[in-house]
């Protein structure tokens, strides 16, 4: 009985997980489609076809933690997609030039993500802080990238913090100029960024 309980419980687990992914999947469409202002369980509801709000109710108690979970969903992709490409990467300056790449690249192949967190960035500023970037984990990494350069003296002697904050609102930057001008070319965007980001972290050695 104990097995069987077991097993019920975990398929009710797997069952209500697949059911939180398929709400944030037609959140996103939704963000996307109507803009955040517009986004209501009852419109999100209608595209992942559910015949009640009450079964988004029950995973997500308001409309705030169900944008809360896109904006951990969204980063959570990006972090598989750019983390694999620091991975592969070699030296500190190489995994740097390999974290912007792949930033910018996800933000190219990813446009209906980067759409979706666009507009609950801007539609949920002063409403929710949980809904803000969460970059804190990003940053450490990237300070301990700095660091470990400046150990091998690949990298002057800066601040690893401001650094990293510097990056990551550049790129961040990068992605609400990409989302708001469809001409933007990512590319170009990539490039510059790190050339800036090599000439402000280069030991003069180099």
């Amino acid at each position: 009985m104990r097995a069987k309980s077991s097993s019920t419980k975990q398929e009710r687990s797997f069952t209500e997980e697949r059911r939180r992914a398929q709400i944030v999947d037609a959140a996103i469409d939704t963000i996307v489609e109507l803009g955040y202002a517009k986004t209501s369980f009852g419109q999100i509801a209608k595209r992942a076809g559910l015949s009640s709000t009450g079964m988004i109710s029950y995973h997500f108690r308001s409309k705030a933690e169900l944008m809360r979970q896109v904006v951990s969903d969204v980063y959570a992709v990006a972090l598989e997609v750019v983390g694999s490409r620091i991975d592969q990467a070699g030296d500190p300056p190489a995994q740097l030039r390999a974290f912007i790449e792949g930033s910018v690249d996800f933000y190219r192949t990813h446009h209906r993500h980067m759409r979706a967190l666009t507009e609950v960035w801007l539609g949920s500023r002063g409403e929710d802080e949980g809904t803000a970037p969460p970059h804190q984990q990003e940053l450490e990494s990237l300070e301990e990238m700095f660091r470990e350069g400046q150990r091998t003296g690949d990298f002057r002697d800066f601040s690893p913090r401001v650094m990293a904050v510097a990056l990551r609102h550049a790129l961040d930057g990068v992605a609400l100029h990409l989302g708001a001008d469809p001409d933007s070319d990512p590319d170009v965007c990539a490039r510059e960024l790190v050339t800036l980001f090599d000439l402000a972290t280069r030991a003069e050695s180099r």
